[in-house]
């Protein structure tokens, strides 16, 4: 009897067994194929985050420009100082003469003064160019007793000039409180306390570079007047007057 061979169920494919048994397919689950189907999330950039590092290094580039400006100002200042050396001018009250010092019953008051300041411009380099400047002439109580006013010049170096002027006031009307003090200040043997203030613009010529316009005020203290008797004028005591010279540098509505 003749044996019979059957042939195995597992065939043999190029030499490599097949593999469909060993790993059988099963079908996709519900998070397999929600994952399929969702987008990739890809993040977008912060603009608020941009926008705030362009703000911050604008801040920092500006701040460091206005140093670095600040600090060649000064450097062109000390530099300016040091080749130039500039002094602030000077003023002295060379006389005052009283015409007329007069309150009417009316609480008027009429003046007439003749005033002459010389100005003394110390430097060697700096020319200083003035406005035309103003004069106001009040007492220790701040009561004004007369305007005028100097012309516009030229300050040359190592100059004198000597400026006159004449100071007025006609019918001024007064407050009783004024006008009360005026007279008995008037009344006094050791005569009238008087200020003088100047107010006026200025700017410096060193060579060729000039300086804008700076505000210049004048305060003259220690000047004693009397009343004149008559027609004749008496002249005020000046021996102990002193001038300050107060330079003012305007930012915006800042006087410095």
């Amino acid at each position: 009897m003749t044996d019979r061979v059957y042939p195995s169920s597992k065939q043999a494919t190029n030499g490599t067994a097949s593999t469909t048994a060993d790993n059988p397919a099963f079908p996709a689950t519900k998070a397999q194929l929600y994952g399929a189907s969702r987008p990739l999330y890809r993040p977008q950039p912060n603009s608020h985050s941009y926008h705030r590092s362009c703000c911050r290094s604008c801040c920092i580039w500006t701040t460091v420009a206005i140093l670095l400006l600040i600090l060649l100002a000064a450097i062109a200042g000390a530099i300016l100082y040091v080749v130039y050396r500039p002094h602030r001018p000077t003023f002295m009250v060379s006389s005052l003469k009283v015409s007329t010092l007069n309150i009417t019953s009316a609480s008027k008051l009429v003046t007439n003064f003749n005033l002459n300041i010389t100005a003394k411009n110390p430097n060697k380099k700096v020319v200083y160019i003035y406005d035309p400047i103003t004069i106001s002439l009040y007492t220790n109580d701040d009561i004004v007793i007369g305007d005028g006013s100097f012309g516009s010049f030229v300050h040359g170096t190592k100059n004198a000039t000597l400026l006159k002027a004449a100071i007025t006031s006609s019918n001024q009307e007064l407050d009783d409180t004024s006008a009360g003090k005026l007279k008995t200040a008037l009344k006094s043997k050791n005569g009238l306390p008087l200020k003088i203030k100047l107010d006026t613009k200025v700017k410096a010529k060193m060579g060729a570079l000039k300086t804008p316009k700076l505000g210049i005020k004048v305060i003259c203290e220690g000047i004693k007047a009397t009343v004149p008797k008559g027609k004749s004028a008496t002249t005020a005591s000046t021996s102990k007057a002193n001038c300050k010279v107060d330079l003012r540098l305007k930012i915006w509505k800042w006087t410095f």
